[in-house]
């Protein structure tokens, strides 16, 4: 497969270009919904979940897994060309759609401001957020391990997400606003959607379900 980085560069530059920072969503959430992307097979396929929650209680309503063949390959900088025909997929088979929608990966922190959370949000035209485990770029302050500690990151002066230490003595997570979504709100809707685990309950699920975790097992039993 032959891939034009400069190209994918000015595509990803022309979508950033779209990406609206501002709050553009009734708060009112009756269904927050997570994404969560891996591969199976060495790569080959990729494989996407999609889980939509109640607000605020949290109960599963109805979820799906798509499963693609890969088509793009791993390069950093460019993963969501990598993650989001699955994720489409996926969503395509969501009945409930979600009010707002958690991304397990960068929104705009992100050389180029376009993560899968900016880029998801632009293809559906949906209020999302990202929910990074690890930075892509930006510096930061060292936080103290205590949870509820938070600092901005920024790249250039520039803020590009939040650092945030989501649980005790655990690696932080890196929330950057996707699209429709404000900094501001990107941040307080992480913290809405937490419960005594590193990752929100949105993405939470999300990977349970695309990794067949025990946590998913147990929904399984529980219907």
């Amino acid at each position: 497969m032959s891939i034009n980085l400069q190209q994918l560069k000015q595509t990803q530059l022309s979508l950033a270009n779209q990406v609206r920072l501002s709050d553009d969503f009734n708060e009112l959430i009756n269904f927050i919904g997570g994404t969560d992307v891996g591969f199976e097979d060495g790569g080959n396929i990729t494989r996407a979940a999609i889980v939509v929650l109640s607000y605020p209680n949290f109960s599963v309503v109805e979820y799906h897994v798509a499963r693609l063949k890969t088509e793009f390959p791993y390069i950093p900088g460019f993963l969501s060309f990598r993650e989001y025909p699955a994720l489409l997929a996926a969503w395509q088979q969501i009945k409930q759609k979600p009010d707002l929608l958690l991304v397990d990966g960068q929104g705009i922190a992100h050389p180029r401001r376009l993560g899968i959370a900016s880029h998801l949000g632009l293809l559906l035209d949906m209020p999302t957020i990202g929910v990074a485990k690890k930075r892509l770029c930006g510096q930061y302050e060292t936080l103290p391990k205590q949870a509820g500690n938070v600092t901005p990151l920024l790249d250039k002066k520039e803020q590009i997400g939040w650092v945030l230490q989501s649980k005790n003595n655990c690696n932080p997570l890196f929330i950057s606003a996707g699209h429709r979504v404000s900094q501001t709100s990107a941040l307080k809707w992480v913290n809405l959607c937490l419960r005594g685990y590193r990752l929100p309950e949105p993405t939470r699920w999300a990977d349970a379900i695309a990794s067949n975790k025990s946590l998913f097992k147990k929904l399984l039993n529980e219907k």
